[in-house]
């Protein structure tokens, strides 16, 4: 049973006596609950304030204790355990959703070998998947792109997709909106966040703040709304929606505060691009950032939007934008019904967490950002990271660092270095905001009014992140003009931002493979990592959807936008940006024009429904997934079992479940992102999983994404480490998936070493520098690690979910000393290492770590473990989450077990 579907729950004794909202609507006063744990409310960050809430409520129905309401009260207390979290509900998108259900199926299908009932194992926490990521670019520039799109993608992924069909009616309180609905956090913006939510069921019914989980690193973006949440790999997500709290130490919360307002020209693009170079370098990897300060008003909730998205690329665990009118007029816009608006005003206001002006002056932040809003400029960031800002005049310069022949020829009808390759509209961080789209028809305008047009080698796309962008975008007048360039609607998903952006244009192409030449990519996106956006594309660039259509008509990146023209028209004039722009009346009275809450009403009146092509899919049903014969798609997974790997073998003296003789796999350096461990794009045919396919009987044309292949552990495993990008120091220089093998010094595939490693029996390490795993929540970056037989990462610090995700796979993450790296402690891959002290593993603890050189000279120096609880030492200790929660359903329903016949 759903805890928002139990009659009982309201009545539950609570931290606080329960008090009456309305009628027949109760609430704990968080005021009273944080007087309890010894605080005054009004001195506490908002996200602190909705922790606190949060587990108050755990504490009523007897899953967490009072002193996680303490420490959460108090900064700087941390309660033996940590505080608990549980959201109201989780969010998936379909690459990392499948995995998701795939691990609850196989869950499932283990509880019921182990005499348990099917129904044991379910989520106990609402769950939405929104299927969005796996739709590409294979057709742009047309007017039936769109379809010729969205059919292949049916086409491609028709296996997938009936398991998720299967899922609709083997979990209860599970959904699935399909195909061609939107992004997975635009649709949660609009429709699916309630802001403030109740309980279902007779009786009274008790109000709580919406709180979700996503499993996509960029679920932070609803906190634009004031709802607080984060992403999560898909093995915390699993565990999440078996009922399993998320244990939090005591949040670091960092304030920003926003002063001014965005000057003429800048767009809220330009705004978090600036804010991610910023917070960047101030450091706040694994804090809870929250935005103050007057700045704050003369955002809109798009605009909001776009900050909040952007969390993790400046490395926060979320961003929030408490509630306030601006909050109230967005819920009203976009079609939520006026009784729901005045619920959540008037909870919100009851419990201390609306914003209104002048209420977060006592607030006190464990460390404060000021950013005055008119020192923001028009900017882009890349080559290859989201935090590397550039202003307009830089931009060409940075093609020196990457450039693959001489200097471009800017003003020729051919292609050279920095010529646009790919100009995409696409991503939730932009196509979530009508401002910035509306700016972007509106420079498309004036562009076919001049005459300018977008050269022959640029792809150009358009990828909403809702159906109510055309629809604006067309009462507007403008989607002809952007059409006309080549920027029809492409798919109503996620794109090019994560390497679904299809082939290049033939012109690009031939100049790749003929040239080599250095070929760009501009895209309104979060991700820019190396390799990311499509493999023949060597620097790709952030920018504002203004901008993208920009440079696409300019055809090249290595042009000074602020002063060398755009284009020039077919009579010789040349045509600026200046001329192009519109100013920001033009913009708001287009908004106020196009965009009304009928656009939204219209857009979700069918959300789940999908079309008969949807319903007709040819899906299983029962309470058990029956696992295809023969499926190149969709296997059991194997590490529901505790992962096969060489067994721990102790040196004479050593304790028992020391690491001995352990290889190093890799040698890597800082800045390691889940794209270079996991590759989402197409599977090329030279690489192990294209030569696994191809063995198979696939044609190329088959092979898919590695996002469409997460099912299949085969593929998965051998495209780990796969990255054309990835440096690792033991492959003497040659980029992309390979090692040199010790003792022997073979040089070859990662995968193929690593299981002659494992023939022989020798455990494996990683060992890299700073930022480990940043980029996306990709929870397949640590399943292909252990499925290598990689026992332990040795880093220099870990990006939040992927070292989460490593825990939850059995991998144990190890932090360089302070002060420290491999070049210091003279690693060079050739090592033995031994690690000493697991079995007295401690969260924070120390790690005896052994060098042992061919030499003689070893060296031995203390790891701390990077981890964080006695729970995540447990998962740790039973080979992985999974496995431990599979041990666990056992213990907890013995009885029935042990009643099964």
């Amino acid at each position: 049973m759903n805890e928002r579907d139990n009659p009982a729950h309201p009545a539950a004794a609570g931290p606080a006596p329960l008090e009456a909202l309305g009628p027949g609507v109760l609430h704990y006063p968080l005021r009273a609950v944080a007087a309890d744990a010894g605080a005054d409310l009004d001195t506490l960050p908002y996200t602190v304030r909705l922790l606190l809430e949060n587990h108050a409520h755990l504490v009523a129905t007897g899953k967490a204790g009072p002193e996680g309401l303490r420490a959460l009260a108090r900064p700087g207390s941390v309660p033996a355990g940590g505080a608990a979290f549980q959201p109201a509900r989780v969010v998936l998108q379909d690459f990392s959703g499948v995995p998701v259900v795939l691990d609850l199926a196989a869950l499932r299908a283990s509880a019921v070998r182990g005499g348990l009932d099917a129904r044991a194992v379910g989520p106990v926490i609402p769950a939405d998947l929104v299927v969005d990521h796996s739709v590409r670019v294979d057709r742009s520039g047309t007017a039936d792109a769109l379809r010729i799109n969205m059919d292949l993608e049916f086409a491609r992924n028709h296996e997938r997709y009936a398991l998720l069909r299967w899922a609709e009616q083997a979990f209860d309180g599970f959904r699935v909106v399909p195909p061609g609905a939107g992004i997975v956090h635009q649709v949660n913006l609009e429709r699916l966040a309630k802001v403030v939510t109740l309980t279902e069921g007779p009786g009274p019914r008790l109000a709580r703040p919406d709180t979700v989980l996503g499993t996509d690193s960029h679920t932070p973006m609803v906190g634009a709304l004031g709802v607080l949440g984060w992403g999560v790999g898909g093995i915390e997500a699993t565990t999440v929606l078996l009922g399993e709290p998320v244990l939090l130490t005591a949040p670091r919360v960092v304030g920003v505060r926003l002063t001014g307002r965005l000057p003429a020209g800048s767009t809220a693009t330009d705004l978090v691009l600036t804010l991610t170079e910023r917070l960047r370098r101030h450091g706040v990897v694994g804090a809870f950032v929250e935005f103050f300060g007057d700045g704050c008003a003369r955002l809109t909730v798009p605009d909001r939007a776009t900050v909040a998205n952007m969390a993790p690329d400046y490395g926060a665990t979320t961003a929030l934008f408490p509630v306030d009118e601006e909050t109230l007029r967005y819920l009203r816009a976009t079609g939520r019904t006026a009784e729901h608006v005045e619920l959540v005003e008037r909870f919100l206001r009851a419990q201390g967490l609306f914003r209104a002006e002048g209420s977060d002056a006592k607030v006190r932040y464990a460390e404060e950002v000021t950013l005055d809003l008119g020192e923001v400029e028009p900017c882009v960031a890349g080559p290859g990271r989201p935090d590397q800002r550039l202003p307009l005049h830089a931009v060409a310069a940075t093609l020196e660092a990457v450039r693959a022949s001489g200097p471009a020829e800017q003003r020729t009808l051919r292609p050279g270095d920095g010529s646009v390759f790919i100009a995409a509209l696409t991503s939730c961080t932009n196509t979530s905001h009508p401002g910035a789209m509306l700016t972007a028809g509106l420079v498309a305008q004036r562009a076919v009014r001049y005459g300018l047009e977008v050269p022959p080698w640029v792809k150009t796309s358009l990828a909403p992140g809702s159906r109510t962008v055309p629809a604006y975008l067309d009462r507007a007048g403008v989607l002809p003009a952007l059409e006309q360039l080549g920027f029809h609607v492409v798919a109503f998903g996620c794109t090019t931002c994560h390497g679904m952006s299809g082939e290049l244009l033939p012109e690009a192409a031939r100049a790749v493979a003929a040239d080599g030449v250095l070929g760009t990519a501009v895209l309104s996106g979060n991700r820019n990592f190396e390799g990311r956006v499509h493999p023949q594309v060597k620097a790709a660039y952030l920018a504002s959807p203004g901008l993208v259509v920009a440079y696409a008509l300019a055809g090249t990146v290595a042009r000074d936008l602020t002063k060398e023209p755009v284009g020039v028209t077919p009579e010789g004039q040349e045509v600026y940006l200046a001329d192009l722009w519109p100013s920001p009346e033009e913009v708001e009275a287009a908004v106020r024009a196009s965009v009304g809450p009928e656009l939204y009403e219209a857009a979700y009146a069918d959300l789940y429904d999908g079309g008969q092509r949807w319903r007709g899919l040819d899906a299983a049903d029962g309470d058990l997934y029956v696992w295809p014969d023969g499926s190149d798609y969709i296997l059991e997974p194997p590490y529901i079992e505790p992962v096969n790997r060489p067994a721990v073998v102790s040196a004479p003296g050593g304790a028992e479940g020391d690491l001995v003789g352990a290889r190093i796999l890799a040698l890597l350096g800082d800045a390691v992102s889940t794209d270079h461990i996991s590759p989402v794009g197409p599977i090329q045919p030279d690489s192990d999983p294209g030569r696994h396919l191809s063995g198979l009987g696939l044609s190329t044309a088959e092979f898919n994404s590695f996002g469409a292949r997460r099912g299949n552990h085969h593929v998965m495993v051998r495209g780990t480490f796969g990255s054309p990008r990835l440096r690792n120091a033991l492959a003497g220089g040659r980029e992309g998936p390979w090692t040199r093998r010790s003792p022997e010094g073979e040089l070859e595939s990662i995968h193929d070493a690593a299981e002659r490693y494992r023939a022989d029996g020798v455990p494996l390490i990683v060992v890299a520098g700073r930022e480990y795993g940043c980029g996306s929540a990709r929870d397949w970056a640590a399943k292909g690690t252990a499925l290598l037989g990689v026992r332990a990462v040795l880093a220099g610090s870990f990006e939040r979910i992927h070292r989460s995700n490593l825990v939850g796979m059995g991998v144990l993450p190890l932090l360089f000393p302070a002060g420290t790296d491999r070049d210091s402690l003279r690693l060079d891959g050739t090592e033995e290492i031994d690690l000493g002290g697991i079995a007295a593993l401690s969260p924070g603890g120390e790690i005896t770590v052994r060098v042992r050189r061919a030499g003689g000279s070893d060296s031995v120096f203390a790891a701390a473990a990077a981890v964080e609880s006695d729970r995540e030492v447990a998962y740790l200790a039973a080979g992985g989450v999974l496995p431990y929660t599979a041990a666990r359903l056992l213990r907890e329903h013995g009885r029935t077990a042990a009643d099964s016949p």
